[in-house]
This record gives structure tokens, sequence and C-alpha cells, in this order.
């Protein structure tokens, strides 16, 4: 073990970048690491090598399969159906046999079976946690908070369903009586991505089942196992055959997006993932003029003023860039800092982050695990290196880890940002942490809303009248005042401009896989009779 942390410490990388408190900690999380390679779960039948459709279990019509790596070790999981069009179009067919039934069903009735879908997952939570570090590579705890957020949006949506109430609306007619009415849209198309395996699932399934549509999912070809999880417990819970339906792909994604987007039965397609795919998608789906509802790419501004909470703020910049190792799309990605205290929050973050863990995800203690692959690495690593070149100061971080394994980045504090550097303009996507300084609220508010995406954006001040100021001024979907955390089943998520349209959770969810039929009685009139 001392040999090991002696030769740790002589690669320069390591030693330039790495506080000496922390070679022990990325030693013994790596060591911990080859201990842990495969998830010890108390129910292994969660575990499939299949997908679900129509309530079974099979495979590709062509036999083929794709492999999954673990991104901390880099070893196979194992294999999942590398499926194409004609099994996305037998899924497509499963749901739409399923819709006319299904569709009749009572609120409440569907309310009870997303209520039981909800107690499984709670039941089996901890193993939902391991498969999803084991694929995605989040730390344990971070897995069991994204499996409690996942849950609880079967429990919210199971509450929504009895409750999808229509209008009675004042005729401007004498006589006529005017309704409306919310009905179900139809079998629904749902694209998700890796970086929450659960979440991203039960977010959109949710609202589905919960208006009574049927849906047809293409889980994302990264981590499959998970919502393999998900559809048996699905079965468990009593989903009828054909409303919940899993399709498995990853050289052939391409292929089955487009079978989903160009499907005639298919009336609405729910997707999360980058803008220039959510365009394709779009264009792909204007021929039959399909509802859409699109997550697509952020570039979170994350303000701190002069007169904030320094600690609150440190905290609120941990919570939200390094929360999964920067590898989710309301991340913060230019944190600007007022000129007042911007040295003071730059050593108070770096303090911070030179106190995180590093390793494998089932380690105990770990608090930040692998980037997904190797394209991720390569974009985290070239927007590092792109800033130092500008001029940018790397506080802590910078370098990959190869002691760790291929796919680990040292989380990264670097000041001095300029808005010529890359990270100004694109999503990084990983735990890097560029600080730019600012004068003024109008000049950061402008600079902020530079972006052509408009997702998420936070800011800290004790100012009343400027955190109304600000929020009305920023161009995103959400914002988050004083707390880097801002996901909540009961809260609207999405975006603006280039970060997409429609919104997941809340009361406005539903609506999403909804239509709103209107009726008008005439006649109705007439003197009550005997007058």
């Amino acid at each position: 073990m001392k040999s090991l942390l002696r030769t740790l410490s002589s690669r320069p990388a390591v030693r330039s970048y790495i506080q000496p408190t922390n070679h022990l900690r990325i030693l013994r999380a790596s060591y911990a690491s080859m201990q842990h390679s495969v998830p010890p779960l108390n129910d292994k039948s969660l575990l499939k090598s299949q997908t679900y459709v129509n309530g079974k279990w099979i495979g590709a019509k062509s036999g083929q399969t794709f492999e999954v790596n673990d991104p901390a070790s880099g070893k196979p999981i194992g294999t999942m159906p590398e499926m194409n069009k004609e099994d996305t179009e037998e899924a497509i067919k499963a749901a739409a046999a399923a819709f006319p039934s299904f569709s009749k069903t009572t609120g409440r009735e569907r309310a009870k079976m997303l209520r039981k879908w909800y107690e499984l997952m709670q039941e089996n939570a901890e193993d939902l946690a391991r498969l999803i570090t084991w694929e995605n590579g989040k730390p344990l705890a971070d897995a069991k908070g994204e499996v409690a957020y996942a849950a609880n949006f079967f429990e919210w949506f199971s509450e929504e369903a009895p409750r999808t109430y229509g209008d009675t609306i004042p005729a401007t007619v004498p006589g006529n009586r005017v309704y409306t009415i919310r009905q179900p849209i139809g079998v629904a198309g749902l694209i998700t991505p890796w970086n929450f395996p659960a979440a991203m699932i039960t977010r959109k399934i949710g609202p589905a089942l919960a208006a009574g549509c049927t849906v047809v999912a293409k889980s994302p070809g990264e981590t499959p196992f998970t919502a393999a999880a998900l559809a048996e417990l699905a079965h468990r819970a009593g989903i009828p055959p054909g409303v919940v339906n899993f399709v498995t792909a990853l050289k052939n994604t391409a292929e089955v997006g487009e079978a989903i987007t160009s499907s005639d039965t298919i009336k609405k397609v729910s997707f999360t993932g980058s803008t220039g795919v959510g365009k394709l998608l779009m264009k792909q789906s204007a021929d039959t003029l399909k509802k859409l509802s699109f997550e697509l790419g952020g570039n979170a501004p994350f303000i701190v003023f002069d007169d904030a909470d320094l600690d609150i703020a440190v905290a609120g910049a941990v919570a939200s860039k390094f929360r999964s190792s920067g590898q989710t799309c309301v991340c913060a990605n230019r944190i600007y800092v007022q000129k007042g205290i911007y040295d003071k929050f730059a050593k108070a973050l770096t303090e911070k982050v030179d106190n995180f863990k590093v390793g494998s995800g089932y380690a105990e203690g770990v608090t930040h695990g692998p980037l997904i692959h190797d394209r991720a690495i390569g974009k985290v690593e070239s927007h590092v290196q792109d800033a130092v070149k500008q001029g940018g100061k790397v506080l802590t971080g910078g370098q990959k880890m190869p002691d760790l394994g291929s796919n680990f980045f040292q989380p990264t504090v670097i000041r001095d940002m300029k808005d010529s550097m890359k990270l100004m303009s694109e999503e990084t996507f990983g735990p890097v942490a560029g600080l730019f300084p600012f004068e003024s609220e109008a000049e950061v508010v402008k600079s902020a809303n530079t972006a052509d995406v408009g997702l998420a954006g936070y800011f800290f001040s004790k100012d009343l009248q400027r955190c109304y100021r600000v929020a009305e001024a920023l161009e995103v979907g959400m914002v988050g005042i004083n707390t880097g955390l801002i996901s909540d089943p009961a809260a609207p998520f999405g975006g603006v401009k280039q970060s997409g349209f429609g919104r997941e959770g809340s009361k406005y969810g539903v609506e999403e896989y909804q239509t709103i039929k209107m009726v008008t009685l005439g006649g109705m009139g007439q003197p009550l009779q005997g007058s």
C-alpha cells in the first residue's frame, strides 16, 4: 500500500493539482473499487439480459446484442438486445393494442397501479441503487438519492391521475353550454438519457400512465439494466401487458429513434438529450405532426452577488456543479462571482473540492465517481486545456486520473475565466467549475443570457428586490435562488430557447400527455317545463 502511494505521489499531474491530504483518499477509493466489480443484489431476478415488450421478456429478432460496460472498471456488465426498426414497430403495435382498454380505466384504477409500482421501487431501493452505480458510475449515496427521487414521480402522478379535471366555460351564445374534457393522447414514445437511469424514465412514464396513455420507452444504451429492473417491477405491480414496453439499442439507436418519430401510431414523443438530437427528432416528427416535449441542452449560469451568504453560495455551487460529477443537464456551467467576494469564493470552493473523494461508486465515503465514457473525458479535458491556454488558472484538479481508471477526471476549479473560452459557450457535462468575475447586476444578467439555451439558472443574494429582478430577467425555464438543487416532482421541469419546450413533473406534467376536447350543448336555454 505504501509503495503504491509513493508511485501515485510521484506522478507530476497528481502532484501538481492535488493536495497531499487527498492522496490517501484517492488511493483508498481506487483500492476499494477493485473489491466491488459486481454488485450483490438482494433480488437477483432484477438483473435482466432481455427487454420487456407486451408483458414478456424478449430478445431482438436478429439475435444481436450489445455490451454494457462499468464506467469505473471498464469491465463488461452484460449484454442487452440490439433492437432495430422491426423490433420497435412490434413494441408500438403492442402499445397500440393495449391503449383502447387502458385509456378507459378510471383515474383511480391507474393511481393504484402507479402507487404499487412506487411501493415496489421503495422495497427494492437498495438493489436499484446498486444497478445505477454499476452501469452509470455515480456514488452509491447519489444513486440511492436518485431512486428515491425517481420513485416519487410515481407517487406524485398516482395522486394526479384521479384529478385530470376539465372546465365548465360560460358560453357567449344564449342557450349553449360549453365544457371540456381531458383525454389521453394515445401511444407515447419516450427516449431517455443515461445520466439518471431511473428518474428520467419515471418522470416520463408516470404522467403518461396517469393520463391513460400506453408507452414505448427507448432505454439508454449506456444504462439499460436499471430500465429493465423497473420493467420487472412494473410487471409485478400488475401493469397490464402492452401498457409499458421497453426497446433497447446502442448501435441502432438512431434507427429506433426514427421508427418512433415516424410512426403514425405514436401520437406523442418525449425526449431528454442534446439540442442537436432534439432538432433531428423534431424534423422526423413533422410529417405526422406529433405532440412533442423536449428537455434539451443546458449551459446554466450560476451567479454569486457580493451580498450573498458565502457559505450557502459555496455549498450551492458544490451541489449544482459537482453532483454526479457534473453530468446533469441543470448543473452550473458558468459560475459568475462578483468581484467583491471573488477571491474569497474561489478559495472556499477550492477547499471544498480538495476534500472530495474520487473512486468507485461502491467504495465507502466516495463522493464522486467516473464519467460515463471516454468521449466525456475528452470533452472535459479539452475545456480545461482551452481555459489554461487562454490564461485561466487551475486552482485544483485539471487532469485525468489513470490510476483509478480511464474514465476518471479530477474535480477541477479554474479562475480568471473569459468569454472567449469554450466553457462559456459549450456545456462541459463534467466536473469543471470555471469562475468568471463580474462587476454589475446588469452586466452579469446580459452575459448569462447570451447562451442560445435556457434550461436552469441560479443566483445567490440577500437582497429581496434583486431576487425578483434577476429571477424575472434570466432567460431560463427554471431559477434557483440561494439553492443549487431545484429538482422536485412537484415542480415543473423544462426550459426555453434551444433547451426545448414542455414541462415534466408537477400538475403540468400530465397535460403533456392529454388532449383537450371541447363539447358544446345547444338548445339548453328552454324555460322550465310547466312554468
